[in-house]
């Protein structure tokens, strides 16, 4: 069984685990988490996008 996650889940998860190891501090990771949502709405979305396609396709193919 395949299972698929949304990098956004995946991120989401990371920062849970950061801040619940003292790593990165509630607004830090709130600045993070609002600045992603800023981000998705320029015009780099889609390089970004297309960046973390194909790093995800590297991945899956080795």
């Amino acid at each position: 069984m395949i299972v698929s996650i949304s990098l956004t889940v995946l991120l989401a998860i990371l920062s849970a685990v950061l801040i619940r190891g003292r790593r990165v501090s509630l607004p830090t990771a709130a600045v993070l988490w609002l600045s992603g949502f800023t981000l998705a709405s320029t015009g780099i979305a889609g390089p970004v996008n297309t960046f973390l396609t194909a790093i995800a396709g590297l991945i899956t193919h080795h």
